[in-house]
């Protein structure tokens, strides 16, 4: 059966498109050579993003991925070993490039929540006196984490892992794919939540709707460091001034916006949780990320990812049997109400 031409698509907050206003943007900036340091609004988009996360410099980048692989490039040597939770995205979602391209090894430790716990840090952390085992040379936090389910990291814990780090003298890296949506929740300035990082990247083109980019912020000579490992990894882009406007415009135009994301995703799962055939494992949404799973005796999951997509209704398999469903810029409230009751309608309540 062929999909209806209109659709709704929650697979992920990746898929945004353009608003009008962000590709006015896009067409009317002002670009030169980035890799000589002359594009203007590249310039602007790594000063903007280092002042909104406190830190000294920063530096555009192509996606996520490579923020996170630049900067554990930039804090680590080959046969180092990086404190990670298991289920953090640079560990299982990036396709061993730790391993690959900057020849680190995890210790995966953390708690169900997606933190991690400031004594199982201390319990596993090395100096590297001793030659068995990998000197611990980074710390890395996700927030939000990604693989349960959009969890928001509590103030005060990131400021005990903060805490744990200094004292050893261990840098501290976050992804902050998605920190402005962790802002949103808590209510938080970014620069708060990153203040104890020594590293932070953030994507513009989940939440943000921008179609391209990250930027990692730091210490201006961290920066400089990684500078060099974006050229080495293939990520000099040069008039990248047209990517960096709709990050811009993204910044100044849609972080608050992330709220009703969030109010949406609240709703569906709301809405969801009315059939007694889908559950929560992760619990309900903190964020933008809604994982569910299906235990209806005749239709499975990937049976009603199937049956969902015949209606035009876009829905990601995450991992096991859970279902992922991301809201976003391009869902409404009525999408959100219609993905509802398709799911009703499917499962017969």
């Amino acid at each position: 059966m062929p999909m209806p031409d209109r659709r709704i698509d929650l697979r992920s907050d990746t898929v945004t498109l353009p608003t009008a206003p962000m590709r006015k943007a896009m067409a009317e900036a002002e670009v030169g050579d980035d890799v000589f340091g002359e594009d203007p609004n590249v310039n602007a988009l790594q000063e903007e993003t280092a002042a909104l996360l406190g830190k000294e410099a920063g530096l555009f980048v192509a996606s996520g991925t490579m923020g996170n692989q630049v900067a554990l490039k930039a804090h680590t040597q080959p046969g180092d070993e990086v404190v990670a939770h298991p289920l953090a995205h640079i560990v299982r979602a990036e396709s061993a490039a730790g391993a690959a391209l900057a020849g680190v090894q995890f210790r995966p430790v953390g708690e169900s929540d997606g933190t991690l716990d400031p004594a199982q840090i201390e319990a596993v952390i090395q100096s590297g006196e001793n030659p068995h085992f990998a000197p611990t040379r980074l710390i890395c936090v996700e927030n939000t984490h990604n693989f349960l389910g959009g969890a928001v990291w509590p103030l005060d814990k990131l400021e005990a892992v903060a805490a744990v780090a200094r004292r050893h003298k261990i840098p501290l890296h976050m992804d902050g794919a998605r920190l402005l949506n962790a802002a949103i929740a808590l209510d938080a300035r970014p620069d708060r939540i990153a203040a104890g990082s020594d590293s932070v990247s953030v994507c513009f083109s989940k939440g943000l709707g921008a179609p391209v980019g990250s930027a990692i912020v730091g210490s201006k000579a961290f920066i400089a460091r990684c500078v060099r490992y974006r050229k080495m990894y293939g990520g000099g882009m040069r008039q990248a001034g047209i990517l960096a406007a709709a990050a811009r415009y993204a910044l100044k135009h849609h972080v608050e916006r992330l709220a009703e994301d969030h109010a949406n995703a609240r709703r569906l799962a709301e809405g969801l949780a009315q059939s007694k055939h889908i559950g929560f494992p992760n619990g309900m949404p903190q964020t933008n990320l809604v994982f569910f799973e299906c235990s209806h005796p005749g239709v499975s999951l990937a049976q009603l990812l199937a049956r969902l997509k015949e209606r035009g209704i876009l829905i990601g398999q995450s991992y096991g049997t859970l279902a992922r469903a991301v809201t976003n810029l391009n869902v409404s409230r009525a999408d959100v109400d219609e993905t509802v009751s398709a799911v009703h309608a499917i499962l017969k309540q």
